[in-house]
């Protein structure tokens, strides 16, 4: 937090705007950090809500500077939110925390009509209990203008590179394509790889795409049937007789062996990620094609997703690994001789797929801006 404060100092921009969000728990009981921090900053009261921050949502005892505050927009000295944040997890074991810096050199706070915290331009701060322990993240977010016909992005420049700078190296990059004007009524959603909802840069494909989408997931279990699986893998119920216990061991070579001869790159998740795969290679068309599969977050069990990505869509199947799977259900792994096998019916699946569902999607959409890439 000190790191980012002084990263716009340091970078000629004036004082950010921050907001802050410092909440306790839904469930009552315990200890009330909201009463904690009162007691040391009384002067912080005017600040205090439970107003539900959207509609259908309850909203928890908090500290927060947000639009349904009574303290909405208003500024705390950066000192005191310091000391509050100082005190996190222990003297404060607030159950969230969320701080935000905001220079309009980022661009506009809220840029597209969502309530996800990540599509804030600036930088973001978050930290909040679950069962594995405190969850903190470091975000950072701009808005660019580019044309569809411009090869790559503009990379950041002047006071706001400094302020990525002093954020540290991004270890991941994901685009969020804007529509420049947004008509009246509702807007198909596309789901980013963060799983934020954003309004389609391009409806009209959007609708398009959907309907190819469900038309093939309709006619799945008949490809799956067509295609001819190399593997006549059994039913889940049968696959009791692997004892508790047996693993596949290391998953990502029989990837690589079936879909780097495909054009895929593998990459394995990390922290609370780990257990999941994606595959990804590009068209000539600038589509991205991504094979995400968990196969292991909470259980040795399978569950594969198909994507093709591209600007303002996408479609998403979910693959079985045998007919006798259920369609959109997770599939036992079983042992190293079981996963091959299952990789290598998945590699046969994506390969139709390909052949048939992506030059379909292309045929609608024509080809995508070549500097589209929805994660890095």
């Amino acid at each position: 937090m000190d790191r980012v404060y002084q990263g716009f100092l340091d970078s000629g921009l004036p004082e950010p705007f921050i907001r802050f969000n410092f909440g306790d728990g839904l469930i009552g009981g315990g200890v009330s950090s909201v009463g904690r921090v009162l007691k040391r900053h009384p002067e912080l009261a005017r600040f205090v809500t439970e107003a539900a921050p959207m509609p259908g949502i309850a909203g928890a005892r908090r500290i927060s500077n947000g639009p349904v505050s009574p303290g909405a927009g208003q500024v705390v000295p950066y000192v005191t939110l310091q000391a509050i944040a100082a005190g996190v997890p222990r003297s404060f074991p607030f159950h969230s925390v969320a701080i935000h810096f905001h220079s309009p050199e980022f661009g506009e706070v809220m840029p597209t009509p969502t309530h996800a915290a990540e599509m804030m331009s600036g930088v973001l701060l978050t930290d909040s209990w679950w069962v594995n322990g405190r969850n903190r993240s470091l975000s950072a977010c701009m808005v660019v203008e580019v044309q569809p016909g411009d090869k790559k992005l503009p990379s950041p420049s002047g006071p706001v590179a400094k302020v990525f700078a002093a954020c540290g190296k991004a270890k991941k990059t994901v685009q969020a394509p804007l529509a420049g004007e947004l008509g009246p009524g509702p807007v198909p959603a596309v789901r980013l790889p963060t799983g934020t909802n954003i309004a389609s840069a391009n409806p009209e494909l959007a609708v398009a795409v959907k309907a190819i989408a469900v038309k093939y997931r309709d006619r799945l279990p008949e490809i799956v049937k067509q295609v001819g699986l190399p593997h006549d893998l059994p039913d889940p119920s049968e696959m009791r007789r692997f004892a508790l216990g047996v693993t596949a061991g290391p998953k990502k070579p029989a990837l690589e062996r079936v879909f780097k001869p495909m054009g895929y790159t593998c990459q394995g998740g990390t922290g609370a990620s780990t257990g999941t795969f994606n595959l990804r290679r590009r068209t000539a068309t600038n589509l991205t094609l991504q094979l995400t599969l968990d196969c292991g977050t909470w259980s040795h069990s399978l569950l594969a997703m198909f994507r093709v990505w591209g600007l303002g869509f996408k479609a998403t199947l979910f693959l079985p690994p045998t007919a006798k799977a259920v369609f959109g259900a997770q599939y036992p792994i079983g042992d190293a001789e079981q996963w091959q096998k299952i990789v290598e019916n998945l590699g046969t699946l994506v390969a139709e797929l390909e052949r048939t569902l992506v030059p379909e999607i292309e045929a609608v959409t024509g080809a995508s801006p070549e500097w589209y890439k929805p994660e890095s």
